[in-house]
């Protein structure tokens, strides 16, 4: 491992910051915005803002390698040789499940009407969020990005909120499990368990990436160049409800891509594919304890779709945790041999 070690430290000083004072990766760790009232703890004075930048980077990326390689990898689903029928919107894989094309985006059951991406399906909450970050906007220095950076628009009606798989939308972040399991439900679909989400992710050549056995950068919108929070906040480890976080752009790209805007990161099926399972945002998959998948746009991983987050509840959410699901075929055919 020691001969490594310079690798990994020359790896982190040439990652591409905005500035001296932003962080490439959060690290994986839950953070509350601070509440008004509260006293700010003083800050410590940096020795040197690039290098404490370089090594939260090299910290983050550090975890979330022992957890990939530290954690068993879940079993994959053995490929049947049948022929399965599913909806439209989904795509049969492995002769055994339908999985979303797309990552899921939120409507109202009843009325059809698109739910915020930026904003928990929870009307009280979104409430709650704008008023809270509306008012610390305002006594955000000049002339920051927190500063400058309206808030969206938080909805006036309470959704029955149903998960829809469609191309070129954002797709919903700021979800828990729960909030996930309920939409996918809504829909007639579930969570996909970890075994069928990551057989989808491999596609049918069983392949580490889904667009091939080693990782490119770019291919799959992750591993991003910084940090939406470091950006607006000056602080990567906090304020992750922060409604504005998928509207941050860097460098004339947003973050956050619409669904399927990253073509070559589709996981194969025949002649079907599924888009984005890598990066873009997390996805909750069912599990008990709280497991989310995938990656993010902004987390430091290369583990493709073995990248794998265990440390939250189901309860937890965020701008980065979002969902697809999963649904048992509609028929099924017997493959007959000539």
């Amino acid at each position: 491992m020691r001969r490594w070690i310079p690798w990994l430290v020359a790896l982190a000083f040439v990652s591409p910051v905005v500035a001296p004072s932003t962080s490439t990766a959060e690290g994986n760790k839950p953070s509350r915005a601070r509440k008004a009232g509260d006293k700010k703890k003083p800050r410590k004075k940096a020795k040197s803002k690039t290098k404490r930048a370089s090594k939260t980077s090299l910290a983050s990326r550090r975890s979330e390698t022992r957890k990939h390689v530290g954690s068993p990898r879940p079993a994959i689903l053995t490929i049947l040789e049948r022929e399965i029928h599913c909806p439209s919107d989904m795509v049969a894989v492995a002769g055994r499940v339908c999985v979303d094309r797309f990552e899921t985006s939120l409507v109202d059951a009843a009325s059809g009407k698109a739910w915020s991406p930026f904003y928990p399906p929870d009307l009280a909450r979104a409430t709650e969020s704008f008023v809270f970050y509306r008012d610390a906007r305002e006594r955000a220095p000049e002339r920051s990005l927190d500063a400058m950076m309206p808030l969206p628009p938080v909805p006036t009606w309470s959704p029955k909120a149903k998960a829809v798989s469609a191309q070129n939308v954002l797709p919903q972040g700021y979800l828990n499990a729960d909030q996930a399991q309920a939409a996918c439900q809504e829909a007639g679909k579930r969570l996909c368990t970890e075994a069928e989400w990551l057989t989808a992710c491999r596609g049918e050549d069983n392949r580490e990436f889904p667009y091939g056995a080693t990782y490119e950068q770019g291919t799959c919108n992750v591993y991003r160049e910084n940090h939406p929070s470091a950006l607006l906040h000056n602080n990567a480890s906090r304020y992750h409800d922060d409604p504005r976080n998928n509207l941050v752009v860097f460098e004339g790209k947003s973050l956050l891509q619409k669904t399927g805007a990253a073509p070559r990161c589709a996981s194969r099926w025949g002649n079907d594919a599924i888009m984005d399972m890598v990066g873009n945002l997390d996805e909750w998959v069912d599990d008990q304890n709280g497991v989310f998948v995938g990656g993010f746009y902004s987390r430091g991983t290369r583990a493709g779709c073995f990248s794998r987050i265990d440390a939250h509840p189901r309860g937890y959410s965020d701008y980065s945790t979002g969902t697809r699901c999963c649904a048992d075929p509609i028929e099924t055919t017997a493959t007959v041999d000539p």
